[in-house]
């Protein structure tokens, strides 16, 4: 009997286990098309001077970091 027993529970363990291997099919519902990057995000965390929307305006923030920020050339040099 506890034979039996012991027998069904490492079944029953080695189901719940193989189950957890299983990958379900990744075809979501309808595709989400993103908004153009000038768009905004609606958060209150903006780069000041830059207005949601406006194309020109995300452009010459996007030269700016560029030129600025993050170019490591430009931030070392020596004047």
């Amino acid at each position: 009997m506890k034979r039996i027993a012991s027998t069904s529970l490492i079944a029953l363990a080695l189901g719940i286990a193989l189950a957890g291997c299983g990958e379900r099919p990744q075809t979501g519902g309808a595709v989400k098309h993103d908004a153009a990057p000038y768009a905004g995000t609606g958060s209150n965390f903006t780069q000041p001077g830059w207005k949601a929307g406006d194309k020109t305006s995300w452009e010459q923030q996007l030269r700016a970091r560029q030129q600025y920020g993050q170019n490591e050339y430009s931030r070392n040099q020596k004047p």
